[in-house]
């Protein structure tokens, strides 16, 4: 999808909105027009009915003006419902595309922070079209309207209404380019500084036992402070230049009473347009006021609009793929490399191997040797940079993720669940999920009995992150959530890191159902008593695949006996040197 496809999908937001902007415009006219009434009030006051001392004329117009003021407030009103509808209707069209950026940004290194800065900037867009700031841009198009009026009065009047806009249209220049710097170091360093909260909320345990909760506090209040200074920088201006705007209007305001005065005094005047002229020139002037008021939301505002287009062009909206039909052969990986998102450090290179249904195979291999990076690009999480991953002949990018998610089983190393009920966790939040599922694959995990033991069973709820379970039972109830409806593929990253003897005899008998029942296992182990239900072995080293195949065979070539022990003084003297006693290739 190009940029500027990606941008009308923006757009086409708005252009859904077609109608309440046309209403919007067409309500500012009329409130324009009866903005009219306070000036022409005014003038008939000081030219008919003072000289004529009329009051059945005083009454007529002041009844005819508090009507013409009614219907203005009940315009206004409606308008500003109307763009607080427009930014709601903004909102619901493109939540989902922002919530899907959210979710696969990370995957691809694409938001920096702590990854809620397109929430935000979507907040941000509705905020403003929500506000009065695009009431003043909907006036102003009137401005020229009420300088003709002026004019109309008197050419003098119209000269300095002109003289205002046009010192009012350079602060509204002078503000865009005050403000704009600002506002994008107040964006960064609020990225920073939610990333560093986040970072810290996420690791409260450590904080807390070793002692660094006041470091990391130091850390977030510098970062803070950067925010408070770039925001109060950004209020500064835009509150200086407003109150310029606002001071310079009035002052303007009073000298056309002075100019409209010299007009009386010269009879080239009625004395209503003294008043009259006063009230037209600063209510002339008074949308470029408001826009400048308004002007920092608008800067964030287009700058938050700039960001999403960027967003949805790095990230355009996937089509959805032919339907498949469930694969229940084989699994080929073809020279697969894979990077981390962001970085162009490649962990993984050129790995091929094939697995057929019903067989299980153990990745091993030293820490940092790509492991972890292999199984997210099988399960289709980091995309390789090269090679493919296939799935009964099928490369993964042929399925939409929700169609390839049925036919995988995913257990990364660090399980994370979701705030909802055990049973909404075990069955992926899939609506109506039939409870004889969800027990057989919490049954299939031997993780049945534990959740029988919580106090409401399978409808007990957790917190977020899986707050309020063990380790272990967070890995159990995971490992029940890659089992739901028996996936052809099931990958396990490090399965057994927190389990005991009881959820480790659990954890083999499930790869064995697995095999069983003809589908394919995918087992990260350090310990070997994970491994104790595949048949097959790969080990990898530097992100290479340095041997593959059956368990027994491949263990036999890569692992060697640990030494004997040594006496500490030696094994001091061992370590100095680099050479570590008991080291032995991991498995």
């Amino acid at each position: 999808m190009n940029r500027g496809r990606d941008h009308n999908e923006i757009a086409a937001a708005l252009r859904q909105c077609k109608a309440a902007f046309i209403g919007v415009a067409v309500m500012s006219g009329l409130v324009n027009i009866l903005y009219l009434t306070g000036s022409f009030y005014m003038l008939e006051v000081y030219d008919r009915v003072i000289p004529s001392r009329s009051v059945p004329t005083l009454i007529g117009l002041s009844v005819l003006a508090l009507v013409l003021y009614g219907f203005q407030g009940v315009l206004e009103a409606i308008r500003s419902r109307i763009l607080a509808r427009i930014g709601a209707a903004l909102d619901e069209s493109l939540s989902a595309r922002v919530f899907d950026i959210i979710v696969r940004a990370p995957l691809k290194g694409a938001i920096p922070g702590d990854g809620l800065l397109p929430l935000r900037d979507l907040d941000q867009i509705r905020s403003f079209l929500s506000g009065t700031g695009p009431s003043a841009f909907f006036d102003l198009p009137w401005m020229p309207i009420y300088i003709g009026i002026c004019f109309l009065f008197h050419p003098y009047i119209g000269i300095a209404a002109i003289a205002g806009s046009l010192i009012l249209a350079g602060l509204t220049f002078l503000t865009d380019r005050a403000t704009k710097a600002p506002t994008q170091a107040a964006t960064g360093h609020g990225l920073r500084r939610n990333g560093l909260a986040d970072s810290s909320r996420r690791n409260a345990e450590v904080l807390a036992a070793m002692g660094m909760q006041q470091r990391l506090a130091a850390r977030w209040a510098l970062a803070n402070r950067e925010y408070l200074s770039a925001n109060q920088t950004v209020a500064d201006v835009g509150g200086g230049y407003g109150a310029g705007s606002k001071v310079f209007r009035m002052a303007l305001q009073s000298g056309v009473l002075a100019l409209g005065a010299w007009l009386v005094i010269h009879a080239e005047a009625t004395a209503g347009i003294i008043i009259a002229g006063s009230i037209l020139v600063s209510r002339s002037l008074a949308p470029a006021e408001l826009a400048i008021g308004n002007w920092k939301g608008f800067v964030a505002a287009r700058q938050s609009w700039r960001r999403l287009t960027d967003l949805f062009a790095k990230l355009p909206a996937t089509e959805q793929p032919h339907t498949l039909p469930a694969p229940t052969q084989t699994m080929a990986v073809e020279g697969v490399s894979v990077a981390p998102p962001g970085t162009p450090r490649v962990v993984v290179q050129d790995v091929s191997f094939t697995l057929e249904a019903g067989q299980g195979v153990g990745v091993i291999g030293p820490s940092a040797s790509g492991k972890s990076s292999l199984v997210r690009a099988i399960v289709g999480v980091w995309p390789p940079i090269r090679g493919k991953v296939r799935l009964d002949g099928a490369a993964l990018d042929q399925w939409s993720s929700t169609d390839l998610g049925v036919h995988v089983g995913f257990l990364p190393q660090e399980v994370e669940l979701f705030a909802g009920t055990v049973a909404e966790n075990i069955a992926r939040f899939e609506p109506n999920a039939p409870s004889e599922l969800v027990i057989a694959a919490a049954r299939a995990s031997g993780v049945h009995d534990l959740i029988l033991r919580l106090p409401e069973g399978y409808d007990s709820r957790i917190g977020e992150g899986g707050a309020g379970l063990s380790a272990g039972q967070r890995q159990r109830i995971g490992l029940a959530r890659a089992l739901y409806r028996d996936p052809f593929l099931v990958v396990l990253d490090e399965p057994n890191a927190n389990l005991d003897s009881e959820g480790e005899n659990a954890l083999t008998q499930a790869i064995l159902s697995v095999r069983q029942r003809g589908g394919i296992c995918i087992v990260v182990a350090h310990r070997p008593s994970a491994l104790a239900a595949v048949d097959l072995i790969l080990m990898l080293a530097d992100g290479r695949a340095q041997a593959f195949g059956p368990k027994d065979e491949v263990l036999k070539r890569v692992l060697r006996p640990a030494p004997a022990p040594v006496a500490a003084p030696v094994a001091a003297q061992q370590v100095a040197k680099g050479n570590i006693p008991g080291m032995q290739e991991s498995a």
